[in-house]
């Protein structure tokens, strides 16, 4: 089978394939670490994020969490007694994030990792959000006292979790396991948890995942903010050691060793196989789809704590063999449409979908039981992102 016939069965034929003979195949990779996807600098916090000592090492494990489109939009300070968690705005999405919610989303991920290393390593946490109105930044202080270590499967799952971009299997997610990923929530927080789990919920929820991912890809701005995050050569990869790779597509191996041979692919090749894969694979194969609810998706501190039981439920699913994707097309065009004094196109779809006037959708994800496993991402080290 040629490659551009593998391409196209796999939604990439439109690309034009420009590497040919044995010697270009060759260097083309090496260049592109084609053996070795996972491995070198760009990796390595994956393979340390246990190895920390003291306030300043919990943030090994902070670096490793989910964030939109693998931006790391964070800055730790660690001194004798605490971590502060400070949100960086250079690594905001842009017009696909206009309010900051996925950004905090994110800061809120690494948090509940850096509380769970913090408990493992022998310390009492204490958690503060948005601690000092006088410094914009400054997402959330936990400060760290001597107290018992408490290892937890949610703390060993920590550097196997991943997202999974990929086909999940036609198997019911078992309403015992999605119940208990629903008690992960704090009882007296802000963040909740639904599940669309009946045909007809995952249908609808699915159509405008789609219709959604059509309007983000039909709106430059976006489709240009988004595709800055693409990192789709070895080069890429080593020097920004963040943003969307070829090999957390969920692709199999041999599409994506081909993909890997191409030439860097285009915006409009990127935006089309995106909206196709969302389409055929992402809605066509999710077991079920859950939701983390807030009373004010926009409330800095409800999406800090929304962002903790996301990551908290992500670990969970993996210590269960579940997949997890984040799916936030919707919000995103929600949010795109407000900040440009629109009505929202897809708001009162749905609010109606949620069926409550007291909560709003904050993120969205699918779950099921994975065809493979999900891929490492890039990573800047915790040295890195401390000051």
């Amino acid at each position: 089978m040629s490659r551009r016939a593998v391409l196209r069965g796999a939604g990439l034929g439109g690309l034009t394939v420009a590497v040919a003979g044995a010697g270009a195949l060759s260097y083309r990779a090496s260049d592109q670490q084609l053996l070795d996807s996972d491995r070198g600098a760009p990796f390595d916090a994956w393979r340390h994020w246990r190895d920390g000592s003291g306030p300043a090492g919990l943030v090994a494990a902070a670096v490793v969490a989910a964030s939109p489109h693998n931006t790391q939009p964070w800055l730790f300070r660690a001194s004798d007694a605490r971590v502060d968690v400070y949100a960086d705005p250079t690594r905001r999405l842009g017009s696909p994030d206009p309010y900051g919610r996925e950004m905090y989303v994110g800061l809120g991920c690494a948090l509940e990792n850096l509380v769970l290393a913090a408990r493992a390593h022998g310390y009492d946490p204490r958690v503060t959000l948005l601690p000092d109105q006088a410094e914009e930044t400054l997402a959330a202080r936990v400060e760290v006292a001597a107290g018992r270590p408490q290892r937890s499967a949610l703390f060993d799952a920590i550097g196997d979790r991943h997202t999974n971009r990929g086909p999940y299997r036609n198997e019911p997610v078992p309403a015992d396991l999605l119940a208990a990923l629903t008690g992960l929530a704090d009882r007296d927080g802000p963040a909740s948890l639904a599940w669309f789990v009946p045909a007809e919920e995952r249908q609808e929820l699915g159509a405008m995942m789609v219709a959604a991912a059509r309007a983000v890809v039909a709106d430059e701005q976006q489709s240009r903010d988004n595709f800055a995050w693409l990192r789709t050569d070895a080069d890429a990869i080593t020097r920004h050691r963040d943003g969307l790779t070829l090999d957390a597509q969920g692709m199999s191996n041999l599409v994506t060793s081909v993909a890997k041979l191409l030439p860097a692919t285009s915006r409009a090749a990127g935006d089309r196989f995106w909206v196709k894969q969302t389409d055929s694979v992402h809605t066509r194969t999710a077991a079920a789809y859950g939701m983390i609810l807030v009373p004010d998706p926009l409330e800095p501190s409800a999406q800090l704590a929304g962002g903790r039981l996301l990551q908290r439920i992500h670990l969970a699913a993996t210590t269960r063999g579940l997949a997890l994707q984040h799916m936030n097309q919707i919000t995103e065009r929600i949010d795109r449409d407000v900040s440009l004094g629109r009505s929202p196109e897809f708001g009162a779809r749905l609010g109606g979908l949620i069926g409550s006037q007291d909560q709003q959708a904050l993120a969205t994800f699918r779950v099921g039981f994975p065809v493979r496993a999900g891929r490492r991402s890039p990573r800047r080290t915790a040295a890195e992102v401390t000051r």
